[in-house]
């Protein structure tokens, strides 16, 4: 039944494709569990959460995330800047399939 989905619609058109180009990568789930667990997160506490993650590619991913309209990012006209990031409505309601995803790892741990 799979086999015959896949042939009469191409795989990159696919909800499965769409949805994992949104948060494929090292960090963007870890991104955005982050953010469900602790928003607001400035930048720095993100950072630390992901510890090895460079000042580039953690921007990277955040601009990504916010591009896809997953993370909304709050700047403060403040001396010093201040920049929060949240999950959007949208990144919200992806935190419901992230969350199977973790149920699942803890059921199936081997």
């Amino acid at each position: 039944m799979i086999s015959k989905f896949i042939d009469e619609a191409r795989f990159e058109e696919t909800g499965f494709s769409y949805t994992m180009s949104l948060i494929s990568g090292k960090y963007k789930m870890v991104i955005l569990y982050c953010l469900m667990e602790f928003e607001p997160v400035r930048f720095n506490q993100l950072q630390r959460y992901l510890r090895k993650v460079s000042d580039k590619t953690l921007s990277q991913n955040l601009k990504e995330l916010e591009q896809n309209k997953l993370v909304h990012r709050e700047v403060y006209a403040e001396i010093p800047p201040k920049v929060e990031y949240s999950l959007t409505e949208r990144g919200t309601s992806l935190m419901k399939v992230l969350d199977q995803l973790c149920d699942w790892g803890n059921e199936n741990r081997l």
